[in-house]
């Protein structure tokens, strides 16, 4: 029986705090949350010890694991201390809001033989299951085009609203650049542009939420395959979209909320598309398998590590308006517009 800690009192809490509730190898020690009021409320729905501050709840000889799920902003921190406390650790994407400080907390749970795993619970999801099936179908894939797009009035006045707490948007909902890599592998280059309303300079933007932002990156891919990604939310989006084209040489797949439809020379081919149902739970149940019975995850800290590292260029990108070179270019560079010198594109690194 495992003791289990949870690190925040949100939407992604309260689902681990029921996972592990329905659990009959985990049990929750108790709760820390940034807010008394909602950490005692939080305690008292589960039935749960509510602690004071962070230090307290690590503090605690019991205490085996480690669930992270408040701010993004405070992702690393808590990730960092908990190791420190040689806690097992769970923490929702992202582990961090840069893949600098990400290397550096995953160095630490290898030095001090912790797991460190982080939540991307979409790749178990019926649209990547789904997209996985498909591929073989499609032949080579050239072009890929996912579209994110949440339309809110007015906007939420929270902190997921707020640059500095959620992070560059692409960062924030790494899920978006995980599923990519997760499928299409390394990543040559990239570039990106990004818009936040109100305009707003940078400085006024880390103090100040936005209504809207408004995110697309280009991501070339060592095999070749090019996509295009958008991510926005907001009060200037009049329209919500979850759609993801896929086109190879032989068909394209289509998945548009939870509708599949390849297309192909004989016609058009519905596909069955999983729903997104009990995934924080399955989630939960993998890591008590891993630590309990050394089964394997679903995903790797490399893998998750990688995508931080992808979407950490991509701020630079729009930050820049460069072109950031992730790795050697293939054969053509088709990867830098209008050149075939890979010395004009910024190589990226971590600065």
């Amino acid at each position: 029986m495992l003791n289990v800690g949870v690190v925040g009192t949100g939407f992604a809490a309260q689902r681990r705090a029921e996972s592990i509730q329905k659990s009959d190898r985990a049990q929750l020690l108790g709760v820390w949350g940034r807010d008394p009021d909602r950490t005692q409320a939080f305690a008292q729905k589960f039935e749960t010890r509510a602690f004071p501050d962070l230090a307290t709840l690590l503090a605690e000889d019991d205490l085996d694991l480690v669930v992270v799920a408040n701010r993004n902003l405070d992702h690393g921190l808590a990730v960092r201390l908990a190791l420190q406390h040689y806690k097992h650790v769970v923490v929702e994407y992202p582990l961090a809001l840069h893949w600098g400080e990400g290397t550096e907390l995953a160095q630490l749970a290898e030095r001090n033989d912790r797991l460190l795993h982080v939540e991307h619970i979409e790749l178990l999801g019926g649209w990547h299951q789904a997209l996985r099936e498909q591929l073989p179908h499609l032949g080579v894939p050239r072009f890929v085009r996912y579209a994110t797009l949440q339309s809110k009035h007015p906007a939420p006045d929270q902190w997921t609203y707020r640059l500095q707490e959620f992070g560059f948007p692409f960062v924030g909902a790494l899920s978006r650049i995980h599923r990519l890599t997760d499928v299409f592998g390394p990543v040559s280059a990239v570039q990106a542009q990004a818009q936040f309303f109100p305009s707003l300079s940078p400085s006024e933007m880390r103090r100040n939420r936005f209504t809207t932002c408004i995110c697309t990156a280009q991501l070339f891919f060592e095999q070749g395959t090019l996509a295009i990604a958008t991510y926005g939310k907001g009060e200037q989006i009049w329209r919500s979209e979850r759609l993801m084209e896929v086109y190879g040489d032989r068909g394209t797949f289509r998945l548009e909320e939870d509708t599949g439809t390849r297309f192909e020379a004989g016609g058009e081919v519905p596909v069955d598309v999983g729903g997104r149902t009990g995934l924080f739970h399955q989630d939960t149940e993998a890591v008590l398998d891993f630590l309990l019975e050394g089964k394997p995850l679903y995903v790797t800290l490399e893998g998750s590590l990688y995508a931080l590292k992808v979407a950490t260029a991509i701020e630079r990108a729009a930050a820049t308006g460069q072109t950031i070179v992730m790795s050697p270019a293939p054969p053509g560079r088709r990867y830098i517009p209008g050149s075939n010198d890979a010395n004009e594109a910024n190589q990226f690194s971590d600065r």
